[in-house]
């Protein structure tokens, strides 16, 4: 279950692929400047995270007008993270969590998925400048996307 709406939200520093290494990426950098959209997914290289992706790195503008970062969080490596991204044209901050650590915070695990291993579900969160969480949701299934409706208006 992710956590409550009204909570703080759990901090993290995590790895992304730049050009020259990796890079660290920390939530709370953005506390006090902007709100932050934080998008869990499964797996790189899935038909479903490829698609949500995509979707959102055609839609940046419309978060970046409504004051937001956006950072997707995935439990697979910064590297396949990256070949996964320059092949699909994803555009997004894309983060390792690679030992969970950042999911299990948030509430979001989910078991042995496909019999594979955990992952990450399928989830949303908007954070607000204040640090504290405006709007939490995890799907039903990793095949469902969340409601992006829903994380507009709490970005509104």
């Amino acid at each position: 279950m992710p956590i409550a709406i009204g909570s703080k939200a759990p901090d993290f520093t995590l790895k992304s692929k730049a050009a020259d290494g990796l890079k660290d990426v920390k939530l709370s950098d953005n506390f006090g400047k902007k709100q932050t959209v934080l998008l869990f997914f499964p797996l790189a290289f899935t038909g479903v995270c490829t698609q949500e992706m995509c979707d959102m790195s055609g839609g940046l503008a419309e978060y970046e007008k409504l004051g937001a970062d956006v950072i997707a969080i995935s439990v697979d490596s910064p590297f396949a993270q990256e070949a996964w991204a320059q092949k699909n044209g994803i555009k997004l901050t894309i983060v390792s969590d690679l030992n969970k650590e950042t999911t299990k915070a948030y509430g979001v695990l989910f078991p042995m998925l496909a019999g594979v291993g955990d992952t990450s579900a399928r989830a949303a969160f908007v954070i607000g400048k204040d640090g504290v969480v405006k709007y939490a949701e995890q799907t039903a299934t990793p095949k469902d996307l969340p409601d992006f409706n829903a994380v507009k208006a709490a970005l509104a």
